[in-house]
């Protein structure tokens, strides 16, 4: 099991109530992270869904689902900016 810091931001954050949080996780990609967290059902499963337009960053670093999670990464979560 990998340990790993999830951060929210924006409208995700909002609807979850929650920042950040430590995760236990086996998920060796982002998209198998992503999946363990919409298997939690509620509000996680609603802003996380699938077919949800969904940003994410490992390490700081913009991030496509296939990237590779390791032990001690930190996983942002947060909606597409839109500019104005």
């Amino acid at each position: 099991m990998k340990q790993v810091t999830v951060r929210y931001f924006a409208s995700i954050r909002e609807a979850l109530d929650c920042g950040s949080e430590r995760v236990s996780t086996s998920a060796s990609t982002l998209a198998a992270l992503r999946d363990e967290l919409i298997a939690r059902g509620g509000a996680h499963g609603e802003v996380l869904a699938r077919g949800k337009a969904v940003r994410l960053a490992l390490d700081q670093t913009m991030a496509d689902e296939s990237a590779t999670l390791h032990d001690g990464a930190e996983v942002a979560f947060f909606p597409p900016v839109t500019g104005g």
